[in-house]
């Protein structure tokens, strides 16, 4: 009886330290920062009028499967909401970075594949994308949204 007790504690500990290591590895990929030199690079297709057309042609073929075509993300796929503020304020740098490279940990394949100008047309289109979780904020270049009056604070 003894040995397979001892058999059945080191299963047990050996499964503690894989799930403990698990979650260690899975902190490291929750954090996605793209290197500073990516992030400050400037995107050459700014001025160009017909970028948010572009990018939004190209997001319908290679985004919206995970993304949705609001880019939400949906509650289905674990992607990123793409019109929150978290992936609104990172520079055009940084989301190009992240859709050149991905982070297939966490599964987001790489579009190195696409033509570099191609990807710098989707960032241009993510920034048409508008936030509504309510916290009121816009994406750059946007103006901030006016809050809904309080109705609370109306009735005083």
């Amino acid at each position: 009886m003894m040995p397979k007790n001892l058999i059945i504690t080191t299963v047990a500990l050996l499964s503690l330290v894989c799930v403990a290591a698990e979650q260690a590895a899975k902190a490291n990929t929750d954090k996605w920062d793209a290197p500073p030199e990516a992030a400050a690079k400037a995107n050459p297709e700014a001025q160009n009028p017909g970028a948010p057309a572009a990018g939004r042609k190209l997001f319908m073929h290679a985004c919206v499967n995970c993304h949705g075509e609001d880019g939400s993300g949906g509650s289905n796929t674990g992607a990123a909401d793409l019109r929150r503020g978290e992936t609104q304020t990172q520079s055009d740098g940084a989301l190009f970075w992240k859709i050149t490279n991905g982070n297939t940990a966490n599964g987001m394949p790489s579009f190195a594949s696409l033509p570099e100008a191609s990807r710098w047309d989707i960032v241009i289109f993510l920034r048409t994308l508008k936030d509504s979780s309510g916290d009121n904020s816009a994406g750059p270049g946007e103006p901030k949204k006016e809050a809904p009056p309080n109705s609370d604070k109306q009735k005083q």
